[in-house]
């Protein structure tokens, strides 16, 4: 034993003050832990000057697709402490489902980046108009075109008319989505998922595919992920099966065409309040939406937007191809 003891260098005394030492600091943490009580969200996370709404969320249930003019709490979308740089001085964007939410959150921070931007919408008209009136408001041109993004020959035409417009395209924003919630995988009929797939990955072949005889050397395209890509979502068997397939594509196209000097990237957004939720949830299951993050809230759109103008603009991410930007709320997702 001795000879153990003199060969470790710890003796009994250096043993037995290591250990009292730990008690007394599991004594102190115990006595504090009685006082103050075990550590508690104390509300929503803020990180900003700017303080963005928390849960509960008071929110009537919207008919699909969802019309943002119709939400009783309205998404903030304008970022009106970004200011712009020229970032995207004379560029041309088609940002799909550009009418509301985060596509309206981009548009507008690409106007105000230097851009001019056609929207591209289901049927969202009075939407569609608002997100114009804000583009043109920021100085730039902005075209609305109606039409599903499922049918190749309407994606064709978006972007002829967008080119025709403008006389360039620079970036495609893939954004456009369909979501609905199922408890069950019985609950999913080939005709929603039908739905589903075509609208959200469909419709992001077809966009690339008309959008790529335009585009040039410093072009891109941004697709917009999910979180429930990444993890997966009891809840939304198919949408999230669409957006795991989104990132695979985004990471696939970016090998794909990066000798022709376009980038592709993806955001993968976490809890986001806009017209797609409570389209999905009824008003007592949307009202602690986003609780569950680490910042116990939902990010509203402009919180996401400068991700995207941050993948368009070649000055700040012209290394930067085939990742999914994770903006979700939460540590270490």
């Amino acid at each position: 034993m001795a000879q153990n003891e003199q060969r470790g260098g710890s003796g009994a005394g250096t043993i037995e003050a290591a250990a009292s030492q730990q008690k007394q600091i599991q004594s102190r943490q115990n006595d504090r832990d009685a006082h103050q009580g075990r550590s508690q969200p104390s509300g929503a996370v803020q990180t900003s000057e700017v303080v963005q709404p928390a849960p509960p969320i008071a929110q009537p249930h919207l008919v699909k697709p969802g019309v943002e003019a119709d939400m009783q709490s309205k998404p903030r979308f304008l970022a009106e402490h970004y200011k712009g740089s020229g970032k995207l001085q004379g560029m041309a964007a088609i940002v799909t489902g550009g009418d509301s939410g985060i596509g309206r959150a981009v548009a507008v921070l690409f106007a105000r980046e230097g851009a001019d931007v056609a929207i591209v919408y289901l049927n969202e008209h009075p939407d569609a108009q608002e997100t114009q009136r804000c583009v043109e408001a920021e100085g730039q041109r902005c075209i609305a075109l109606a039409g599903d993004v499922k049918d190749m020959a309407f994606c064709q035409d978006a972007v002829e008319k967008t080119v025709q417009a403008f006389g360039r395209l620079d970036i495609l924003v893939n954004n456009a989505a369909f979501q609905e919630h199922a408890s069950d995988l019985l609950d999913l009929t080939e005709d929603r998922l039908e739905e589903t797939f075509r609208t959200n990955i469909f419709g992001y072949f077809h966009m690339a595919k008309a959008a790529l005889p335009h585009l040039r050397r410093g072009a891109s395209i941004i697709n917009t992920g999910s979180v429930t890509g990444l993890k997966g979502s009891k809840h939304l068997l198919d949408y999230s099966s669409t957006k795991g397939a989104i990132h695979a594509f985004t990471m696939s196209l970016a090998a794909n065409l990066l000798e022709q000097g376009i980038r592709v990237n993806a955001v993968a957004p976490g809890p986001v309040w806009t017209p797609l939720n409570p389209a999905d949830k009824q008003p007592d299951q949307i009202a602690q939406f986003g609780a569950d993050t680490s910042y116990h809230r939902p990010a509203q759109p402009e919180e996401l937007s400068p991700a995207y103008v941050f993948l368009a603009a070649p000055v700040c991410s012209s290394y930067i191809t085939g990742i999914v930007l994770p903006v979700t709320g939460s540590v270490g997702e």
